[in-house]
Order: structure tokens, then C-alpha cells, then sequence
């Protein structure tokens, strides 16, 4: 992540030592775009800000853009400005729900170039589910005009916890077969078997968690502490502080929707009163359906929603209010500057549920300067996120070291 890179600048990890990956981070932030800023920022010398600029431009991942401002008060030449050059490499993501996924090749800025939605069964299990997406990811990269070997990582965002370090689901509980299962390795394996190209590197996070990191980092830049919650047919949150995400010791951060409330209806976790058994998407469905309403998942609801069914638009705002009450400890304990609501539920009636309660219950302190919105990318936001992390991943300093060394420059 970017917040978890190195900085770079006098006294801190770059200085005299920054190396080449230092230098595109600068440059890709924006923080220093011309050689004589580059060597203001690092303190290296001329010539040798020369030489690892030349290693990235061997490897075609920087570009020399127009003149920028003079750096000189005596005037003189435009310094020629420095742009990361996100034409050498595109990555893929996809995004999977319990029914549905999305899958798409994307640009190194997070363009979107090509992509696909479709039904896709979790309950499948892992090796069904994710060899078929390597025969999207294969027809994708047809579809948007690149080589197979063009891609440089997978990123995939799943609906259930995630160790970061290993990629594996923990527990999952609306992902039957999936607990422990070596997601990345037969995800790259899928990848293999339709084009030929090995050992991709394959990323594995929540889908909350990338959601929310795809919103803040494009709608949200400047908000330190940002809540994303997801309400589809499960309950999540992902919750980026300073730029980065924030998973907990184990992935585990966020998962707000197995949080006890006063009821006895059984989730599918096992236990009973879960907020996700009285206010998901899931559980609106189930309400609807005993109500003589045909309505089998969230995404039925959303589409009752979208028509103005009133009894779906009533359970809705109910299940916003249950969300609501918790969030109010949520933005008590997390003060943050954006609370985004995201997911089937998404609209007017649950969001004035959420803000009837949330300022009700919780202090005017931690409410001050919240702004409690609606998703911006929709149904993209996991998308743009999981190639967000992908690029983060790959283009960190140190990666970008062990990479230029293995491409020989």
C-alpha cells in the first residue's frame, strides 16, 4: 500500500540510500516529477538520480512528459516532468459474491479496459469457481486488445475474511468449502491452463476491504480515516486509515455483520442474533418471501428498491436503523471522515434508516464532520480496488527492486 511504503526525503528511509524504487514511488505520487526534485528529495547527485531513472525507463515503467516550471529564479530551460508510464503492463480483478461476479482487465491508473459480469456460484466451490474465472481473465485480455503475458498480477476480492499474508479464507461464513483453500496459487494455476503464461501473482482480500480502498483512493483521497459498509446478502466493513487498509491480526477487522444485537433469528454462521440475520440483504429477502413477496437474495431486494416496492422500501429502512444503532458505536470508536454505504441496500430508504439512528445514538463529537454517503463507483468499487492493491503491491520500492533485477536492469 502506499501508506505502508517507505518515504522517502532527507533523514527518512530514502535519503542518500533512496533507490530506484523510491524514485517511481515519488514520482507516482506526484511528490517529485522532474530530476532536479528528485534530487531535492532524496539527496542523491545528479548522476546518480541519472542512473536509476535509467534502470526505470529500460524497463519502460517511466516516460518523459512536457516541460514543467522552471526550476531556476534566473529562468533558463522548462524541466522536463517524469510520468509513470502505465501503458507497459495492465492487471486483472474480479470481484465474487455468492451468486454473481465481475471480472475485468484494468490499466495501471485503474482504467478499466475491458470487463464481465455474470452468474457464478460460490457454494460451487473453490476449484469450480476460480477456473472459470481464469477463462474470463483469458477472454477478457482478447477482448481488450493485450497479450496474456501484458498482465502482471490478479487481484480477487471474496465476501468473507481473508489472511493477507497467505490469501486464504478464514472461516468464511457464506463461502462453504472455502475455508484454508490455497486461493492463490489455484487461481494462478486457472490463469496457466487458459493462456500459457505462469506464475501470476494473485492478491486476495475481502471484498468490503477492497471496495472501500477502491472508493477512498478515488473519491476520497484526502480522508484519513474512511468506513466503507457492505450490505448485500452478508454485512462487511473495510476501514482505511491513512491510505491504507486496516484488516486486524488476521483479517478479521470489520466483520461487523456477526456483531450480537437483541434478536433471536439464526445466521448462517452458526449463532444467533447476528446484525447480518436481522439486516442483510439475506434477511430482508427471507422477510419479503414469508410476506408472500418473491424475493430470494439481496439482489431481488435491490431491484424491489428500484421499482418503489413499499414493503420492501419499509423492511429496508428497518434494517438501515438495526445498522444504524451499530454503527453508532463504529464511529465512536473510528472517528472517521466518511461512512459509505455500499452493497443491494444501498438507497434512500436504508441510508435514512442508518442516519436516523447513527445520530441519534451516537455523540455530536463523532459526528461533527462525518459525511455519510453512497458508493460512487457501485457496483466497481471491488474492481478498482482489487487492482489498486495489485499495483500497490507490485510497484512498492522494494518489489520494484527484486523486479528490476529480475528483468535484468
Amino acid at each position: 500500500m502506499t501508506g505502508q511504503s517507505g518515504r522517502t526525503g532527507r533523514g527518512g528511509r530514502g535519503g542518500s540510500h533512496a533507490g530506484a524504487g523510491e524514485l517511481l514511488e515519488l514520482v507516482r505520487s506526484g511528490r517529485a516529477i522532474t530530476r532536479g526534485a528528485l534530487q531535492q528529495a532524496t539527496g542523491l547527485s545528479r548522476a546518480t538520480v541519472g542512473q536509476r531513472l535509467d534502470r526505470l525507463f529500460r524497463a519502460g515503467w517511466l516516460r518523459e512528459g512536457a516541460g514543467g516550471p522552471v526550476d531556476s529564479p534566473l529562468g533558463g530551460r522548462p524541466s522536463i516532468t517524469l510520468e509513470f508510464d502505465d501503458s507497459h503492463a495492465v492487471v486483472l480483478a474480479a470481484d465474487l459474491e455468492t451468486r454473481h461476479a465481475r471480472a475485468a482487465v484494468l490499466s495501471l491508473t485503474g482504467e478499466i479496459l475491458a470487463e464481465h459480469s455474470g452468474t457464478l456460484v460460490i457454494e460451487d466451490g473453490p476449484e469450480a469457481v476460480l477456473g472459470e474465472l481464469g477463462r474470463w481473465f483469458a477472454e477478457l485480455l482478447e477482448k481488450a486488445g493485450h497479450r496474456a503475458d501484458e498482465a502482471c498480477g490478479i487481484g480477487l476480492a471474496v465476501p468473507g475474511p481473508v489472511d493477507s499474508e497467505t490469501g486464504r479464507v478464514v472461516q468464511p461464513p457464506i463461502m462453504p468449502g472455502w475455508d484454508g483453500y490455497d486461493i492463490r496459487d489455484r487461481l494462478s494455476r486457472a490463469f496457466t491452463e487458459h493462456t500459457g503464461v505462469p506464475a501470476m501473482p494473485v492478491l486476495v482480500d475481502n471484498d468490503a476491504n477492497l471496495m472501500a480502498y477502491g472508493e477512498q483512493r478515488t473519491g476520497h483521497p484526502h480522508c484519513s480515516a474512511f468506513v466503507l459498509v457492505k450490505v448485500s446478502t452478508g454485512i462487511g466493513a473495510g476501514v482505511v486509515v491513512n491510505g491504507s487498509i486496516y484488516r486486524g491480526v488476521d483479517g478479521g477487522a470489520g466483520d461487523i455483520g456477526h456483531i450480537r444485537v437483541d434478536a433471536e433469528a439464526l445466521c448462517r454462521c452458526g449463532s444467533y442474533g447476528c446484525l447480518a440475520a436481522v439486516a442483510s440483504g439475506g434477511a430482508v429477502a427471507r422477510r419479503l418471501a414469508e410476506a408472500g413477496v418473491p424475493a430470494a437474495s439481496g439482489s431481488d431486494v435491490r431491484d424491489l428498491l428500484a421499482s418503489g416496492h413499499p414493503e420492501a422500501a419499509a423492511l429496508a429502512r428497518e434494517a438501515g436503523r438495526r445498522v444504524g444503532d451499530v454503527l453508532a458505536t463504529v464511529v465512536t470508536l473510528l472517528n472517521p471522515g466518511v461512512l459509505m454505504i455500499a452493497g443491494d441496500l444501498a438507497g434512500t430508504p436504508f441510508l435514512t434508516g442508518v442516519r436516523e439512528l447513527l445520530y441519534q445514538r451516537a455523540l455530536p463529537r463523532s459526528t461533527a464532520h462525518l459525511d455519510v454517503v453512497t458508493s460512487r463507483l457501485g457496483e466497481r468499487a471491488g474492481l478498482v480496488g482489487a487492482g489498486a492493491l495489485v499495483v500497490e503491491h507490485l510497484y512498492a520500492p522494494q518489489r520494484v527492486e527484486e523486479r528490476l533485477l529480475a528483468l535484468g536492469v
